[in-house]
């Protein structure tokens, strides 16, 4: 994939700008680092800078795999990344360690780095696989989907199509580029199109791991860098809505669209966030598509629905009611020999309205997805809850910030204390976004009798939740202002 970066400015960092001629200079010099050091397969495990956008155009032009790893991943999620993809390199903070390989400091962009060379045995991988994303991983182990460059060239290419009414000129980058949401939509579509990608460490605009969110810090980023356009996820844009309105201010008059995606929205939380002066509309994507392929748009918007299919898209709904798609499919999973068919299921249920609509009514399969985004397999946190010493528990989380569980202790007489310890247990083995943050001590025995299992003992999780949902929802949180934004 070759991208002609256009605008004067193609960047800015917060503390200066970068011309489409620095940054090539930039990404020449990385690139011959690369290839002197003989590198196949490139992990990066950095935060949002110029730094890693560098590192990604250097590995596409040097012909070598990309692996952008989440921030977020725990240790174990890392190493397990690292030797599913074969990396034989590995670039980060300077400062930071790593058990194994050999590091050379490395200045990308006068930001010190390391580049870790790393004991690796060659995988085998789809044919002409440029870059590989991980997933939050519904389990502890996620998995890696393979791209091609020219799949991710016609995403970007119908994201620029669909925008261009807009004439966005400045772009604020809020969620990780390792992160495909971002990655594709929010860097390489602007990019391509000429639009100046602003590029700060996610501290500067409020995100820290992969579910906490300052909104007060993210507002006022927003109002420093005056973007045109952000994608949020869902809780962002929730607690963006809970800030405004706490502190009766509005968003600024410049910003002209605002993508929503990666959990459910609704049309609620996108009435609520235009009334504050948010452009809010919704999208639907998925790894396995290149990540965006629907959006509701400026004169073809019905809030509710995820929009219509972007021009690199096809869609279509199943005889069961799943939605597929086509057009800019993934070239295959890691370890999955299998051909990707031309139409891709994609697990949720959904459909099409007359007028070209997307409706997403839910998951096909029983994964949480919440409302950051991230996917979550509920028996895999339950295992580890029954572990601590837990004898039931039941986790739930679809749309929610965090994750809260219903719990049968083995012993009804143990004290909450106790409780909250084997929660702390199992939370220490679990990446920040599958950690249980609100439990409740289970109100009917966990038996047939009660509606609350099956009579082979499988947990009935409607008729849970229906039983426990006072305790395990959230709303838009209250804000109160500190002195610091006030």
């Amino acid at each position: 994939m070759t991208t002609v970066l256009q605008s004067p400015a193609v960047l800015d960092d917060g503390t200066r700008t970068w011309s489409a001629a620095e940054l090539e200079l930039s990404i020449a010099d990385f690139t011959s680092v690369l290839r002197a050091q003989g590198v196949k397969v490139l992990a990066t495990l950095l935060d949002n800078s110029v730094a890693w956008v560098v590192a990604d155009r250097a590995a596409e032009r040097a012909g070598i795999v990309h692996v952008p790893l989440p921030v977020f991943f725990t240790r174990e999620q890392i190493t397990h990344a690292l030797q599913a993809t074969g990396a034989d390199a590995m670039l980060m903070p300077a400062m930071a360690p790593w058990p194994q390989g050999s590091a050379t400091p490395s200045t990308v962009t006068g930001q010190a780095l390391a580049l870790w060379r790393l004991p690796a045995r060659a995988v085998p991988m789809p044919e002409g696989t440029a870059k590989i994303t991980f997933t939050s991983g519904t389990t502890g182990m996620p998995k890696g989907v393979c791209l091609r460059a020219s799949t991710i060239e016609g995403v970007s290419r119908g994201v620029v199509e669909a925008l261009a009414p807009l004439r966005i000129q400045r772009h604020l980058c809020v969620l990780p580029f390792a992160v495909l949401l971002e990655n594709i939509a929010g860097l390489s579509a602007p990019l391509m199109n000429g639009t100046t990608c602003i590029v700060v460490p996610l501290s500067q605009v409020g995100l820290t791991g992969s579910s906490s969110f300052d909104a007060a810090e993210f507002h006022a980023a927003v109002l420093r860098f005056r973007p045109d356009s952000l994608i949020l996820l869902p809780q962002m844009l929730r607690m963006w809505v809970g800030y405004l309105a706490a502190t009766r201010q509005r968003a600024p008059q410049g910003l002209r669209f605002v993508a929503v995606g990666g959990a459910s929205v609704g049309a609620g939380l996108v009435a609520a966030s235009r009334a504050l002066g948010i452009p809010a509309h919704e999208g639907y994507g998925l790894s396995e598509g290149a990540s965006v392929q629907t959006l509701n748009l400026p004169g073809a918007d019905l809030a509710g629905s995820a929009g219509r299919a972007l021009p690199h898209a096809r869609l279509r709904i199943s005889s069961e009611g799943e939605v597929e798609v086509a057009g800019s499919l993934f070239a295959g999973y890691l370890g999955d020999p299998r051909p990707v068919p031309e139409w891709w299921p994609s697990g949720d249920l959904g459909s099409i309205d007359e007028n070209g609509f997307l409706h997403v009514h839910g998951r096909r399969k029983n994964v949480l997805i919440t409302s950051f985004g991230r996917n979550v397999s509920p028996e895999w946190v339950e295992g580890a809850l029954q572990e601590a010493g837990i004898a039931v528990a039941v986790v739930f989380g679809d749309d929610q910030p965090t994750l809260s569980a219903v719990l049968w202790p083995l012993n009804a007489q143990l004290p909450d204390a106790a409780l909250q310890a084997a929660v702390d247990a199992a939370n220490a083995r679990l990446p920040d976004y599958a950690r249980v943050h609100r439990w409740v001590r289970a109100r009917r025995a966990f038996d047939a009798a009660s509606g609350m299992a099956t009579a082979n003992g499988r947990p009935q999780r409607a008729a849970i939740f229906q039983a426990h949902a006072d305790a395990l929802t959230d709303e838009i949180p209250s804000f109160t202002p500190s002195t610091e934004h006030s």
